[in-house]
C-alpha cells in the first residue's frame, strides 16, 4: 500500500469515524427498510380493499401480497446499477442516491388516489412506485454493509456488519409501531381506511431528510479510497464478477433464502394478515405484537454479529438455521391459539432464529468477494437471494393456506427453504479476518468454498476452515 493510501485508510478507520459510520448505517438502513416494510404492512391491512377490491376478497389479498413480491424482481436491477457505480465511483454516493429514491417513492404512495377514485390507474401507479422501492432496496444493502465492514478492524467485522443489519428489525419495529399508533389511537376504525393509512407513508419525507444529512457526514470506505488511489477500479465489475466468481454469487444467494423466506412471514405481512383476517384478532394488538417481535429480532441480530467474531460466521449461521428449523412448526401452533400470548411467543421465537441467520451476513458476504467487485458481489447475491427467498413468500404462504386450510403447509415450505440455506452454508469456508484491501485481491479470490481452491493460498492469507 502506498503511503497516502495507508494514511487515508488509517484516518477513515479511526474509532471516532467508526462510531459515525455505525450510526449512519443504522439510521440510513432503518429509514430505508421502514419505507420498504410500511408498504408490506399496508398490503396486509388495506391495499386489498383500496386498490384490488373488484377482484374479490381472496384474490384481492393475493394480488396485494403479490405487489410486495413484485418489487423483488427489480432488486437485481438496483443491485447491478448500485454495484457497478459503487465499485467504480464509491460506496457513499450510492448510499445517498438509494435513500432519496426510496423516500420519494414511499412519500408518493401516501398521496395515491384509490381504485374507487381513478379506477385501474390506481393499482398501476401503486405497482410503479413499488418497483422504484425495489430498485432502491436492491442497491441500498450492499453499500451500507461495505461502509460498515470495510471501516472495521478485522476482529470486529461481525459486530460492525450487524449494525446495518439492525436496520431491518428497526425498520420493521418502526413501521409496525407507526401503523399501530394510527389504527389504535389517531385514526381507528373507518378513519384508518379513509386517510389514516396514508400518514405513515407521507412522514417518510421527514425521515429521508434526517437520513440524507447523516449519510453525507461519513467518510468514504478506506478500501475504496485505496482502490481509487491505486487506479484499480474494474471498468465493468459485473462482467468480472460473473466470469470469475459466479459460484460465490450462487452460494451467497442460497445462504439468504432460508432467512428471507421465514423473515417475510412478518416483514411481508403474512402473519399480520393471517392473525387479523384468519384468526379475527384485533388489528392494533397484532401490530404491537409484531413490534415486540421486531425488538427480539434486533437483539438477536446484534448478538449474532458479536458471536460471529468469536466463533466464526459459518458456525453462527449453522446454529441459527438449526434453531430456525426446529421452531417453524411450533411458531404457527402458538399463533393458531388465537391468543395474544401465543402470538407474542410465536413471533419472538421466530425472531431469535432470524437474528442469528441475519447478523453475520454482512461480514460473511464481504469476506468472500474480492475488493474490486465486492459491491457488485454482495449486492447482486443479496438481491437474488431475496427473490428466491422472500419475494413471493407471503403470496406462496397465503396460497398454501387457502389450498390446504392448514398452516402446516406453510411451515413445511419454510423448512425446505431453511434446509437449502444450511446446504449452502456448508459449501462455504469461514473467511473471518481475511484482509479486505486491494493489495490482497489474489488471496481474496482463493478458497472461498469447500470445492474451489485452484491455487495455493498466499502465505499470509488468514486461515480458512471448512
Amino acid at each position: 500500500m502506498n503511503t497516502s493510501g495507508a494514511s487515508a485508510a488509517s484516518s477513515a478507520s479511526s474509532a471516532t469515524n467508526q462510531r459515525r459510520v455505525a450510526f449512519a448505517t443504522i439510521i440510513g438502513t432503518t429509514i430505508e427498510w421502514y419505507d420498504f416494510f410500511i408498504y408490506a404492512t399496508g398490503a396486509a391491512l388495506v391495499f386489498a380493499e383500496l386498490f384490488f377490491k373488484p377482484a374479490g376478497s381472496d384474490i384481492a389479498l393475493l394480488l396485494s401480497f403479490a405487489t410486495v413480491g413484485l418489487s423483488f424482481l427489480f432488486r437485481p436491477l438496483g443491485a447491478f446499477l448500485a454495484g457497478h457505480f459503487g465499485d467504480v465511483i464509491g460506496r457513499r454516493a450510492m448510499l445517498v442516491i438509494t435513500l432519496l429514491l426510496m423516500g420519494a417513492a414511499t412519500t408518493l404512495i401516501g398521496f395515491l388516489p384509490t381504485f374507487a377514485q381513478i379506477g385501474v390507474a390506481a393499482p398501476i401507479l401503486l405497482l410503479a412506485l413499488r418497483i422504484i422501492q425495489g430498485i432502491s432496496a436492491g442497491g441500498e444493502w450492499g453499500g451500507a454493509v461495505l461502509m460498515a465492514v470495510e471501516h472495521a478492524p478485522a476482529d470486529r467485522r461481525g459486530r460492525a456488519g450487524s449494525y446495518p443489519q439492525l436496520g431491518v428489525p428497526l425498520g420493521m419495529l418502526l413501521a409496525s409501531g407507526v401503523m399501530a399508533l394510527m389504527t389504535g389511537v389517531i385514526s381507528p376504525g373507518a378513519a384508518f381506511l379513509e386517510w389514516g393509512w396514508r400518514v405513515p407513508f407521507i412522514v417518510s419525507i421527514v425521515l429521508i431528510g434526517v437520513g440524507y444529512f447523516v449519510r453525507r457526514s461519513v467518510d468514504e470506505s478506506p478500501v475504496f479510497v485505496e482502490i481509487a488511489e491505486r487506479g484499480q477500479q474494474t471498468k465493468v465489475p459485473i462482467v468480472a464478477l460473473f466470469r470469475r466468481h459466479w459460484h460465490l454469487v450462487a452460494l451467497a444467494a442460497l445462504v439468504f433464502v432460508g432467512n428471507n423466506a421465514a423473515g417475510y412471514m412478518t416483514t411481508g405481512g403474512f402473519i399480520q394478515g393471517y392473525a387479523t383476517n384468519g384468526l379475527a384478532m384485533d388489528r392494533t394488538a397484532v401490530l404491537v405484537a409484531a413490534t415486540v417481535g421486531s425488538a427480539a429480532w434486533l437483539v438477536s441480530t446484534l448478538a449474532a454479529g458479536i458471536l460471529s467474531d468469536a466463533i466464526g460466521r459459518k458456525k453462527t449461521y449453522l446454529v441459527g438455521f438449526v434453531l430456525q428449523a426446529l421452531v417453524l412448526f411450533p411458531v404457527f401452533w402458538l399463533i393458531n391459539t388465537a391468543t395474544l400470548a401465543g402470538l407474542y411467543a410465536g413471533l419472538i421465537i421466530l425472531s431469535i432464529g432470524l437474528g442469528l441467520t441475519y447478523g453475520p451476513q454482512a461480514a460473511l458476504y464481504s469476506e468472500i468477494f474480492p475488493a474490486s467487485v465486492r459491491f457488485s458481489g454482495v449486492s447482486i447475491s443479496y438481491a437474488i437471494g431475496a427473490i428466491l427467498g422472500g419475494a413471493f413468500a407471503p403470496t406462496i404462504a397465503q396460497a398454501l393456506l387457502q389450498a390446504t386450510r392448514t398452516t402446516a403447509a406453510v411451515s413445511l415450505y419454510l423448512l425446505v427453504a431453511t434446509l437449502v440455506s444450511i446446504g449452502a452454508v456448508l459449501c462455504l469456508r469461514d473467511r473471518s479476518g481475511i484482509p479486505l484491501g486491494p493489495a490482497h485481491e489474489e488471496e481474496q479470490a482463493v478458497g472461498a468454498t469447500v470445492f474451489y481452491a485452484a491455487r495455493t493460498p498466499a502465505r499470509d492469507e488468514a486461515p480458512a476452515t471448512v
